[in-house]
């Protein structure tokens, strides 16, 4: 099947009927040609939500609303083509495709309850006859540009915030998941969303950076957000610094999961092999690495282990659902084992699974990692995980910081006090007591701290992400002034 951009709501070809493949993981056949935007497309698209910003920034918020909440309907209805597309382009299976799908429509009636709370103060001034306020008003045109692990979760919260903040979006899908990105765009332009308000662009990776480059530059461009890898979200930095334009990065993680002594075990193997294996380990707060106090590391390997070797790598374009299913490409199995042989070579051990092959790897655990391995500290972004042996807590909570990342973690323990101790020390945008890593709530803000990046989605923090806030006051025009 074949993509087309989206501006003004209109379907069309890239300049020139570029277009450029995605191919299905493991068997290498073709699955989607995306239409490969040009700069001049970019500037189309950016030259269109500029005339759309001036009526949908002043649209009321009923308005808003109604259009998200017939959106997250209109999600759900299409749920089983999602799963058969997400299946194909990005090897995601029935669960994974559920969550995304179902967490979006979630996510979208959230975003619409917000139509109403994006709201100012009045401040207390020292001038007689002097009313002092704020107004948040919408910022301007917004550049998103989302992944291919979560196409559905991410990209409707890249959509549905900067909307019903007022702001028209250019979303620029990612090229490993087209098709995916095309259909949540298509539930939107259904919902009723006026013309530019969402511009869709799918580019080349080869043209990528020219293509991000030209939106950000455009003067009606005023915010960027990003999800995505540490790497790119450091040049999205960089080049909207350059234009001085605020961005908001989700980046990379390598979220830790501390097992103290007092743990339920139990409960801390379930969080692990959920935390660590959904979605094949390819999401930002998959669980990378355990921290587990040496007291019980023994009888937590075990039950860890036992449970990941019944995890075995399938496909679920052709057996259904699976709970493990392709990485990316064989490219990502290579930059995998490579991590695995420096392990092992180091003195790691493999207590279950073992090397990619091609696209495909079973659940892995690795033992007995320590600093110095690359596994250590490099996201893996697959289904292998890694154990740390600690002596005790204050060793766990500097071995759970002792990382680049910032996104996400959690610590297992049967006494709170000393959970909630630990948590409020670990560097990371949020921890979770007695849960697993991969978690969201629309309602909760969500996002990370040093190289993870910076700001938050969901939320009503998000509200500050996508609005300008703006000081009025209202004066006595016959005051007097000193001179």
């Amino acid at each position: 099947m074949q993509t087309e951009l989206v501006i003004d709501n209109t379907p069309r070809p890239a300049e020139h009927g570029a277009t450029f493949e995605r191919r299905h993981p493991v068997s290498r056949e073709l699955v989607t040609t995306g239409a490969a935007a040009s700069a001049n497309d970019a500037v189309a698209a950016a030259e269109s939500a500029a005339k759309a910003f001036a009526s949908w920034s002043t649209t009321g918020p009923s308005t808003r609303r109604a259009i998200l909440l017939r959106a997250a309907d209109l999600l759900e209805q299409k749920l089983p083509e999602f799963r058969q597309i997400m299946a194909a382009e990005v090897g995601a299976s029935e669960l994974w495709a559920s969550f995304n799908v179902l967490g979006s429509a979630a996510l979208f009636r959230e975003a619409a309850g917000i139509a109403t709370q994006i709201q100012g103060e009045t401040i207390p001034t020292d001038k007689p006859g002097t009313l002092s306020l704020t107004l948040r008003q919408a910022a301007g045109v917004v550049l998103s540009i989302v992944p291919w692990n979560g196409p559905i979760l991410l990209g409707a919260r890249a959509i549905a915030y900067p909307i019903v903040c007022g702001n028209p979006v250019i979303f620029k899908a990612s090229e490993n998941s087209p098709r995916t990105h095309a259909l949540l765009a298509s539930c939107l332009y259904e919902a009723g969303l006026p013309a530019g308000v969402l511009n869709f662009l799918t580019v080349a990776p080869k043209d990528s950076a020219a293509v991000t480059e030209a939106v950000i530059a455009h003067p009606a461009v005023r915010r960027v957000n990003f999800t995505g890898s540490t790497r790119v979200g450091r040049i999205i930095a960089e080049t909207s610094a350059r234009h001085l334009k605020r961005c908001l990065l989700e980046l990379g993680g390598k979220a830790p999961l501390i097992v103290l002594d007092d743990a339920d075990l139990d409960g801390a193997v379930n969080a692990a092999v959920f935390g660590a294996f959904l979605y094949q380990g390819q999401i930002c707060m998959s669980t990378e690495r355990f921290v587990v106090d040496e007291k019980v590391a023994d009888a937590f390997v075990a039950r860890f282990a036992d449970r990941a070797k019944g995890l075995l790598a399938q496909d679920p374009a052709r057996v259904g659902n699976c709970v493990v299913g392709p990485i990316l490409n064989s490219a990502s199995g290579d930059r995998i084992n490579a991590m695995l042989q420096d392990a092992v070579d180091k003195g790691a051990v493999i207590v279950a699974g073992g090397r990619a092959r091609g696209a495909l790897m079973d659940a892995t655990i690795v033992d007995h990692v320590k600093p110095g391995m690359t596994i250590y500290g490099e996201e893996t972004f697959g289904p292998v995980t890694t154990i740390v042996r600690v002596r005790d807590t204050e060793e766990a909570v500097r071995v759970a910081n002792d990382t680049d990342y910032g996104l996400s973690a959690a610590v297992f323990s049967n006494n709170l006090s000393r959970a909630i101790s630990v948590a409020t020390r670990i560097q990371a945008g949020c921890v979770h007591i007695n849960g697993a890593t991969v978690q969201n709530e629309p309602q909760a803000p969500y996002g990370g701290m040093k190289s993870s990046g910076y700001g938050r989605f969901d939320g009503r923090a998000v509200i500050d992400e996508f609005t300008e806030i703006k000081w009025i006051t209202l004066e006595d025009p016959g005051q007097p002034y000193p001179f």
